[in-house]
């Protein structure tokens, strides 16, 4: 059943966009009911394929949940087997195959994309109801869920590769999907960017998988790796002996590099904030369970690759992911505590988060992280959408500053919002609270336990609770500080909309009950026991906690504390819509304020760096080409050879060879001619003679060897 299944999880979405971007664009374009039913209801059955295929793993023992014949689907062959020769004297065959992988891991990651883009594909009914190009929107929006169906459900990593591009590629279409305006333009070229160089590291992290092990199955690269590590046994890519913790420990760090890029982590997550200039839903389903967590994703599938690369003594893989999303999320969640912008709160909300699941992933703590990604799917979606309903009521405002007083007039929309804010916070019993408390107990007592990660989850979760309830009581409560044109206007979302945010509510409030801590009921974590199969076991990486029912217990109070004060500071400073007491902080630390609103300079930093640098080197070249070439080569040395061809010229004109030197003159300008054309300024004309070079590579490669 699985078999026949799969396939048609991916493929759905992708033929809801085929319809509504190619056939829907020539016959329904205008028709915005057969665009929405199309795109929801393919979504829709992808949904409830990813429930078949999950109910059916369901009833395999968990042994038989990651044989190869249980989950594996042969969809075709891209490279027919083939011998690649990866050290001296060893060959070993290789086949490139798009294949998909239905374990446990990927099962959960198809139904979270699933469940949650089918809500938001909904909301997007009524959000995106009035703007022009409904339906390609719908067009990208679906093609979006199968490039990322099509990542997490990979059984290799070509496969992967061509979803992880392809969701690169969507982002920038819906980031940009309002372009005529300048700003949505350039923040899609911002995001498309920063990916793009993230993707070179993901490249080569697949370059040196294959020379080390040979192949590009994920199961396969993890077990190899794992038992190179248990058998001391060298790695001998290009016929050189390595230890395979250095060249897990590499090869773990170039994901990472690339995880960066995708997922929004230091210094790589410049573009998420951007992000924000696209429609609020596509924020929702960039920012909350499809793209930006397709890093931690690639981190958890190569689990067994990343804790033999932390055994490596010079270079531990999963301490820099800890250390890096650690900082990362105290850094993102202390410029969200001075924006503005509702959405941009938000924004650097996700990338804090984010840093939280890669600090859990760090320290070992893969089933933590992966809850984490689960529960952040409910109520960061729930958020961003509540957000959307906010700036619909207000036509189209997103300052903060201009809001105030909406708890009467959106009362579904505000209870809904509670529900997102105090789930992100970490109250009890609502779903962050236990994927939170879980990453942090981790970080305290776990395998790989630093109190110097632990401080920056804590201090994190201090600052999420406080900038969340800051946003929510300058949404909604004090007296209004919008225009009066604008509150004449406010009024609930439609239905189409507000029902979404009741069912992500709903997740946000019992996704949690899905990893129960042991300190309340033992053996009762459901993810961690539904993931146990697809996780390697590396002594002293992964494992349980080492530490009493009592500690966990204190931790949890510890952190429920740390919420509550995040909720009455802020509170007691914005509730009454005066903002006397931030004012008056923000004078006396006028400086420091102004850094962490401006969001540390670090945009204005790239900006120094990488365009107004680019610019500098790119005059200084151009100096260099009119002085040296130009000048000295062309205007000098060259003004001396133009004088000797001319003499040879009018030598050959004295022995009345004119006709060749014509021929030779002819034979230049039809050759000049006919190069000059492929010169077109078109970049996806250069793209294509690229491709099509490295297709002859490979062909020449392939027949050589």
């Amino acid at each position: 059943m699985i078999s026949s299944l799969v396939v048609w999880i991916v493929l759905l979405p992708a033929l809801g966009a085929l319809a509504n971007g190619v056939v829907g664009a020539a016959l329904w374009r205008r028709n915005k009911t057969i665009v929405s039913v199309v795109a929801c209801g393919t979504v829709f059955l992808s949904f409830l394929l990813s429930v078949v295929c999950t109910a059916e793993l369901a009833g395999y023992s968990p042994e038989e949940r990651v044989l190869s014949e249980n989950t594996d689907v042969h969809v075709a062959t891209f490279i027919p087997g083939s011998y690649l020769q990866i050290a001296d004297g060893r060959r070993a065959e290789l086949e490139i195959a798009w294949e998909f992988r239905f374990d446990p891991l990927s099962a959960l990651m198809a139904l979270v994309i699933t469940g949650v883009g089918l809500l938001i594909h909904v909301y997007s009914i009524g959000y995106m109801a009035h703007e022009k190009g409904f339906f390609r929107y719908f067009a990208y929006l679906n093609l979006f869920m199968a490039m990322m169906l099509n990542l997490v459900l990979s059984a290799n990593f070509v496969t992967m590769f061509i979803g992880w591009e392809g969701v690169g590629l969507c982002s920038y279409l819906l980031i940009g999907f309002l372009h005529k305006e300048i700003w949505t333009t350039n923040a899609a070229n911002k995001a498309f960017i920063v990916n793009r160089a993230g993707d070179l590291f993901m490249v080569m992290a697949v370059g040196l998988v294959l020379m080390s092990f040979g192949t590009l199955d994920f199961a396969e690269v993890n077990a190899r790796a794992v038992e190179a590590h248990e058998l001391g046994a060298p790695l001998v890519p290009w016929g050189k002996a390595f230890s395979p913790e250095l060249l897990c420990s590499i090869a773990a760090l170039l994901v990472f590099a690339a995880a960066t890029a995708k997922s929004a982590q230091f210094p790589l997550y410049v573009w998420l904030p951007d992000a924000m200039a696209g429609p609020t839903p596509v924020s929702a389903l960039i920012h909350a369970a499809t793209m930006v967590t397709s890093g931690i994703y690639a981190i958890v599938r190569l689990n067994g690759v990343f804790q033999v690369g932390q055994q490596c003594e010079y270079l531990p893989a999963l301490t820099l992911v800890a250390v890096v999303g650690g900082a990362t999320a105290l850094f993102a969640a202390s410029i969200g505590l001075a924006q503005d912008d509702i959405k941009k709160v938000l924004a650097y909300s996700t990338v804090s988060q984010l840093g939280y699941m890669f600090l859990a992933l760090g320290v070992g703590a893969f089933t933590a992280g992966m809850f984490h990604l689960t529960t952040h799917a409910f109520f960061k979606a729930l958020l961003f959408l509540g957000a959307g309903s906010v700036i619909h009521a207000l036509s189209g405002e997103q300052d903060l500053r201009r809001m105030g007083g909406l708890k009467k007039h959106l009362p579904i929309t505000h209870f809904t919002m509670i529900v997102g804010c105090l789930a992100i916070a970490g109250f009890p019993p609502l779903a962050g609270f236990f994927s939170k408390d879980e990453i942090l107990f981790n970080a305290f007592a776990g395998p790989n336990a630093s109190r110097a990660l632990w401080f920056l989850g804590v201090a994190t979760a201090l600052m999420t609770s406080f900038y969340m309830f800051r946003l929510y009581y300058m949404t909604f409560h004090g007296a209004p500080r919008m225009s009066e044109d604008v509150r004449q206007r406010i009024h609930e979302s439609p239905q189409v909309m507000w029902v979404p945010l009741v069912f992500l509510a709903a997740g946000a409030t019992v996704a949690g009950f899905l990893g129960i801590p042991a300190a309340f009921a033992r053996h009762a974590h459901v993810v961690e026991a539904w993931l146990a199969p697809t996780l390697h076991e590396v002594h002293g990486v992964h494992g349980e906690p080492h530490a009493s029912p009592l500690l966990e217990l204190g931790l949890m109070a510890f952190s429920v504390a740390v919420a509550a004060l995040g909720f009455f500071w802020a509170r007691a400073w914005y509730r009454d819509g005066a903002f006397t007491a931030p004012r008056a902080l923000a004078e006396k630390i006028g400086g420091f304020y102004t850094l962490v609103k401006r969001k540390y300079y670090v945009d204005e930093a790239y900006y120094l760096v990488f365009v107004d640098g680019v610019k500098w080197m790119s005059f200084r070249l151009w100096d260099v080409d009119k002085w040296l070439i130009d000048g000295f080569f062309v205007n000098g040395l060259g003004g001396i050879f133009t004088k000797i061809v001319a003499w040879l010229m009018h030598f050959f004109d004295l022995f009345a060879v004119d006709g060749l030197v014509n021929l030779w003159a002819w034979l230049t300008q039809r050759g000049s001619g006919q190069v000059r054309k492929l010169q077109t300024g078109f970049l996806q004309n250069y793209a294509f003679l690229f491709a099509c070079g490295v297709l002859l590579l490979v062909a020449l490669y392939w027949y050589i060897v």
